[in-house]
């Protein structure tokens, strides 16, 4: 059977990680490859085929990305997992209503408090003006470095990053797009919102 290609050039994110998707469900492939133009698309659906157990190599030529991807014929079978996936979502800069500089010392003392927590944030996602509590002049990337090394996958939104011109500044954790913040939330098992 021939390698699957599917053309996501000119396609931005979530498109080129959803339709990849949308041939793995609907054709029950084990192997494929994917046509994208940007590094982020790339970046996007090498994660996404990685943790749907393929093994991925990427081939560049003018300006297109070539991700191959292939797992053996019979999918390994999915261990049921009660491990606890805390998923915490920070959407602003500050906690609650009010005083912004009250929300900020609040906000300072919420993501120092996270790394006492059992178990630990699996992973914390940044959106909207929460981005900027990611870059690296915010008060915040300590505790996020913390975070970090004590496992916790920081992610933030590329086109939250984008919209406020910041994306180059990101100091923490890495850039996301929203299927995978979409999906995280189906994974995680409890959800913090501050």
């Amino acid at each position: 059977m021939s390698m699957k290609t599917i053309d996501c050039c000119g396609k931005t994110c979530p498109l080129p990680v959803i339709e990849t998707k949308n041939a793995l469900e609907k054709e029950g492939i084990n192997e494929i490859a994917v046509l994208v133009d940007n590094p982020i698309s790339r970046e996007n659906v090498m994660r996404f085929l990685q943790s749907q157990g393929f093994s991925v190599s990427v081939m560049e030529e003018n300006n297109v990305h070539r991700i191959e991807a292939s797992r053996s014929g019979r999918e390994e079978e999915k261990t049921v997992t009660t491990a606890q996936k805390l998923l915490v979502f920070i959407d602003g800069e500050t906690i609650g209503r009010g005083s912004e500089e009250l929300g900020a010392i609040l906000m300072k003392s919420f993501l120092l408090t996270l790394k006492e927590l059992n178990p630990l944030p699996w992973r914390i996602i940044f959106i909207n003006s929460g981005v900027r509590l990611a870059v690296g002049d915010s008060q915040f990337i300590a505790a996020l470095h913390e975070l970090a090394a004590l496992g916790t996958d920081i992610l933030s939104c590329g086109m939250c990053l984008d919209y406020y011109g910041i994306r180059d500044r990101l100091a923490a954790g890495r850039v996301s797009n929203m299927f995978e913040i979409a999906s995280s939330f189906l994974e995680a098992t409890n959800v913090i919102k501050p």
